[in-house]
């Protein structure tokens, strides 16, 4: 194809409408393996990963991917990762990986008002354990690679998806695995993954974010002990009241607030879309010092808090023996977001500072990981931003930082950037991500699946994605 007419079908691409009405072959497709990867639990406790990836290894190759290029990589007799590999017949860069984990946090069907295994289609939402985070993903980008190996597509570097298994948790990070034993496999110039998506507020299109960084994970073991005795005999001292005490203090603190670059250019490009007074509070963040109007407004909004400061809070507890018994042990686990480049041992000391209390114990659950944020290269926002226009007009790319934990943290430490966006747009306050009754929004699983599709052509095609050609 010449670059005229190259040029001429990529206008065009960028600006075919999404289909509203009836979905057709590609999109039920891609549907039909969101629903029967939804259906199958791959939770850390009774999930099975493996039997996830022997699906989509299948489905590749029944769409004619060899078995050379599909690998379920084993970790345990239920556990696995799926990498599959479209190859580029000359490439003139190194691979792109898209990146999706496969397992899914616990889901007790009890808790929820809908099975969190079956995928029910309900008004304007897919409903599952899994529709949000993340095998609308994992789906999204098997379903698209392929439709590309039937088209014939062929990019100028080859295209690497791979699915992983315990990113929530657990004894077999995928990512981690398959870095270690299996790097072969996913190594690539750089990486598209979970953490990025966007936002409606009243029915618009807002922001898109490209996720760049990414707070530090850490948690921390509170512990009281004592020799305890029979309950109808109290102590002054008690396990359970003096731990309750410390948790109280750690509750009632807040780290300093602490900007960076990622967070400063969030900051400053959400203003624009805020009406006032929020746009000139949302400013005064970015004040030298921050604005304590601002702070004190922030503080108090969960979405929006994270982003300022380090937190921590407690998560798990657990106590006492007996009914009838003083407690001889109170345990409780804190769970703290790190901004980046904070010091896990300096934190602890904070906090043991805050209890001031030196019979409650805090040791670390675990050495917390930190990771450089990826450089916010031109070629990935560039294709975002052109992409975002044409499919959302008015919707402003940002760079952000996530305040959970994905395994983009293995992969920046391996030294792949990586970038966390997906076309897939949230109604604002939403937050079922982990929580009962985890929905998508059905028009934005769709949309996600045109957004993604075209931002990995733009990045694989034969057109420079790197040059100052524009379409």
């Amino acid at each position: 194809m010449n670059s005229l007419l190259l040029r001429s079908f990529l206008i065009s691409f960028l600006s075919f409408p999404v289909a509203a009405a009836a979905l057709d072959q590609h999109q039920l497709f891609t549907l039909d393996l969101f629903k029967q990867l939804v259906e199958i639990n791959t939770t850390q406790s009774q999930g099975n990963t493996l039997e996830a990836a022997e699906l989509v290894a299948a489905k590749l190759r029944q769409a004619g991917f060899s078995d050379e290029d599909i690998h379920v990589v084993k970790m345990t007799d239920r556990k696995a990762n799926l990498v599959v590999r479209l190859r580029s017949p000359e490439p003139s860069y190194g691979p792109i990986l898209l990146l999706s984990h496969i397992d899914v946090v616990e889901a007790n069907p009890e808790d929820w008002g809908k099975d969190p295994f079956t995928f029910i289609t309900d008004g304007d939402h897919y409903y599952g354990r899994g529709t949000m985070d993340d095998k609308n993903e994992a789906a999204i980008h098997i379903a698209n690679l392929i439709r590309m190996k039937q088209q014939g597509y062929q990019p100028n570097r080859d295209i690497i998806v791979a699915l992983t298994a315990d990113e929530e948790g657990g004894p077999n990070n995928g990512a981690m695995y398959l870095l270690e034993h299996h790097r072969d496999l996913v190594e690539a110039d750089f990486v598209i993954n979970e953490g990025g998506g966007g936002v409606i507020e009243d029915g618009k299109f807002t922001i898109h974010a490209i996720e760049s960084a990414q707070k530090i994970y850490q948690s921390f073991t509170l512990e009281v002990t004592n020799p305890g005795g029979h309950s109808s005999r109290p102590e002054k001292k008690n396990a359970i009241y003096q731990l309750a005490r410390g948790l109280l203090k750690i509750d009632d603190y807040q780290f300093p607030i602490e900007l960076n670059e990622t967070t400063r250019a969030y900051f400053k490009a959400t203003a624009q879309t805020r009406t006032e007074p929020e746009a000139s509070l949302m400013r005064g963040l970015l004040q030298t010092p921050p604005a304590s109007n601002s702070i004190a407004h922030f503080e108090t909004i969960s979405s929006v808090n994270p982003l300022l400061r380090t937190t921590c809070i407690a998560t798990q507890v657990e106590a006492g023996h007996a009914e009838n018994a003083l407690p001889q042990r109170a345990m409780a686990k804190v769970n703290c977001r790190l901004m980046p480049g904070s010091d896990a041992t300096q934190i602890m000391a904070i906090l043991s500072d805050v209890i001031a209390d030196n019979e409650v114990a805090i040791e670390p659950v675990f050495e917390g990981l930190s990771s450089e944020a990826s450089p916010l290269s031109s070629e990935i926002v560039d294709a975002v931003t052109r992409i975002t226009a044409a499919m959302w007009p008015g919707a402003l790319v940002v760079p952000s930082m996530t305040t959970g934990a994905t395994d983009a943290l293995f992969f920046r430490n391996a030294g792949m950037p990586v970038y966390g966006v997906s076309g897939i747009f949230n109604t604002a306050g939403e937050t079922r991500i982990h929580g009962r009754d985890e929905r998508i929004l059905i028009r934005s699983f769709h949309d996600g699946s045109v957004f993604l599709d075209r931002l990995v052509r733009m990045l694989t095609s034969p057109l420079d994605a790197t040059s100052n050609q524009t379409l």
